[in-house]
């Protein structure tokens, strides 16, 4: 294989991802693959200006606020496209945790197909394999509230919304043909399911 393979793992709050992410990790190296971790927020340069946005919009939600906050998110995965995934070694597999489709879960407003055009006009990598981690919201909201920070979310604060942010991301899973991972059992379950997918997409490469 000539070019790394792209992963992106994405879902809404207390779905287990990071843990998720860690143990998918840990397999593949033990196989002697060359895996490399990435993160969206890490890599964002222009993340503290659009993260003022996202406060603003929590306080005094509108569509046009929601939509520049869609644009600028794009943006930014343009340039980690061309900055940072660019510049990845061939052969390896980029484990990317969160890309557009956490957009999905997390923004109200701007329906998600227009959000899908803005990454596409802007030449947005587009990941080889999407994977939708998901579990009962009851189970990521428990999850998510046991940690120590708590549930972190600047925009979802009551089950009510995290329920609906659960049902938005997996009907986009659903109808876009990523793939689901559930995630409300055996860690060891969900992380060859993801394995058997990485693998099975990095061989038709």
């Amino acid at each position: 294989m000539n070019r790394p393979l792209f992963v992106s793992l994405d879902g809404p709050k207390g779905v287990g991802k990071t843990t998720l992410l860690e143990a998918v990790t840990q397999v593949l190296r033990a196989d002697n693959k060359k895996v490399i971790r990435l993160c969206e927020k890490k890599s964002d340069p222009w993340r503290k200006e659009t993260m003022a946005l996202v406060n603003r919009f929590a306080r005094d939600p509108a569509m046009d606020l929601e939509r520049e906050i869609c644009q600028r998110f794009a943006d930014s995965r343009a340039w980690i496209s061309r900055h940072v995934l660019a510049k990845q070694p061939a052969g390896s597999i980029i484990l990317m945790d969160r890309w557009y489709p956490s957009d999905a879960a997390f923004r109200r407003m701007v329906p998600f197909a227009e959000i899908l055009q803005l990454n596409l006009e802007r030449n947005v990598r587009t990941p080889d394999l999407h994977v939708g981690v998901a579990t009962a919201p009851e189970i990521s909201w428990a999850r998510a509230a046991a940690r120590t920070r708590g549930l972190s979310s600047t925009v979802i604060h009551k089950l009510d919304d995290h329920v609906a942010c659960t049902e938005a991301f997996e009907r986009e899973v659903a109808d876009n043909g990523w793939v689901l991972c559930r995630n409300d059992g055996p860690l060891e379950v969900a992380t060859m399911h993801v394995v058997s997918e990485i693998t099975r997409v990095h061989g038709c490469l």
